[in-house]
């Protein structure tokens, strides 16, 4: 099964301005980037507190793009109903975090039938845990998140092992003849999107290459520019 060619890029929140988020999200609106990516962190499953629910709403507000919400927190079955937002359409939660995994996916689809929106279900992977671990859910998710390095904070540097985990999570899926996205957050920047491109991923979550640059806008457009045929 071939892969969708044509990539998304994902706007990380974590690396904006939190003194003027409004400024920042308008800024990914009139941009080329396809949604907002949000990382909720709980300081429990990740060592480290970033934003909840009233920050995502306040961000919805002025969001015309799509909110492509990550929970990084241990229990997060409790909290997918908090997730549905009008622009919500992608829900992941970890592999890592869930005990019953199959009933938190069917949980975010049931969460977005509820609400009449179209919320895709995915699942992350933390960087030591194997591709190998999705085979009996693959078919049941839209979306699978690969984290390409240690989750808790931006401006990491990428770990290139994750190359390799793109091209089996791709091989897993062609096997199964499913074609969830593969998307990958941590230290996606402008000289190493088209390697994990070329690798078999299709969405590119940036932050602090983003939002740190002089001209964000730019870089959303150099990002969602790319092609991986054009990679050596």
């Amino acid at each position: 099964m071939k892969y969708q060619q044509q990539h998304l890029v994902a706007p990380s929140i974590l690396a904006a301005n939190f003194a003027n988020l409004q400024h920042d999200v308008e800024m990914v609106n009139h941009s080329e980037a396809d949604c907002l990516h949000l990382d909720v962190m709980d300081g429990r499953f990740v060592p480290n507190i970033s934003f909840g629910f009233p920050v995502i709403k306040a961000i919805n507000k002025y969001a015309t793009k799509a909110l492509d919400i990550h929970l990084m927190i241990v229990e997060p079955d409790k909290y997918i109903n908090h997730c549905v937002f009008e622009n919500t359409r992608m829900i992941t939660v970890h592999y890592e975090a869930c005990t019953h995994l199959h009933r938190s996916i069917a949980a975010i689809k049931e969460a977005g039938i509820k609400a009449g929106i179209p919320i895709q279900a995915g699942v992350a992977l933390n960087p030591h845990t194997p591709v190998a671990l999705l085979a009996d859910i693959i078919r049941d998710v839209d979306l699978v998140c690969l984290m390409s390095v240690n989750p808790g904070f931006g401006g990491q540097s990428f770990i290139p092992q994750t190359l390799n985990k793109i091209r089996q999570l791709r091989h897993l899926m062609e096997q199964q003849k499913t074609n969830a996205f593969i998307e990958i957050d941590g230290g996606v920047k402008l000289d190493n999107a088209g390697a994990i491109l070329k690798a078999g991923a299709n969405v590119l979550v940036a932050g602090s290459t983003v939002f740190k640059s002089q001209n964000p806008t730019e870089t959303i457009q150099q990002l969602k520019c790319l092609r991986p045929e054009m990679m050596a």
